[in-house]
């Protein structure tokens, strides 16, 4: 998706209905890379994230910015989602926004989730709640869905799926969303808002 050696060929042809919007985010908010960077970097980025939010039904978007430097771009997405006291800015996890449920208990629904497909988050790499294993779950519960010809699975998936951005991603993020705002950072404001509006659509249309 974000491979810069084929963004320009891309350029022009990029169809938002038949990209994987959940992987798509999930690499936009993974730890910082060149490649992101550099994606997002490119001159018909703005457009192409306008009418992205054209297809997701978001009014009034302002212009898309970005970071003049990748350093730039590393040392905002660490202060923002990563390091702070007590706590980054907008810290990627759940159990930094929903303080009505215990950490633990946070971790354990989701992972009870991903046992729908046998999948299992490894710790040492994330934790239940992050941001990203939710995105790559909902990737995989959509995968799984629209490949399924078992209607009784079809069901069961659909369920699991709108559970899952009621009770979790749609519980926190548009909390993020709002904080994210507040630091009038580049970029990163727009593309979580999209995120956010992405998943109600998603919510929407689960039939």
């Amino acid at each position: 998706m974000l491979d810069v050696a084929t963004n320009q060929r891309a350029a022009a042809q990029m169809n938002w209905k038949q990209t994987d919007l959940y992987r798509f985010f999930a690499r936009l908010f993974a730890p910082p890379s060149r490649d992101c960077f550099e994606f997002l970097a490119q001159p018909f980025i703005s457009e192409e994230l306008q009418d992205l939010a054209r297809y997701l039904g978001c009014h009034d978007v302002p212009e898309f910015s970005w970071f003049p430097t990748y350093d730039l771009y590393e040392s905002a997405y660490i202060s923002l989602f990563d390091v702070g006291l007590p706590e980054p800015a907008v810290p990627l996890f759940e159990s930094a926004h929903d303080k009505s449920h215990p950490a633990q208990e946070i971790a354990l629904e989701s992972t009870y989730f991903y046992d729908v497909l046998g999948l299992k988050s490894d710790p040492a790499a994330a934790v239940p709640d992050y941001l990203i294993t939710q995105l790559e779950f909902l990737a995989a519960v959509s995968f799984t869905r629209e490949n399924t010809t078992d209607d009784e699975t079809r069901a069961s998936l659909a369920w699991a799926k709108a559970e899952f951005l009621e009770r979790h991603l749609l519980n926190w993020l548009p909390a993020a969303a709002a904080k994210l705002k507040k630091t009038e950072a580049p970029g990163l404001p727009l593309l979580m808002e999209m995120l956010v509006q992405f998943l109600r659509k998603e919510r929407e249309n689960i039939h």
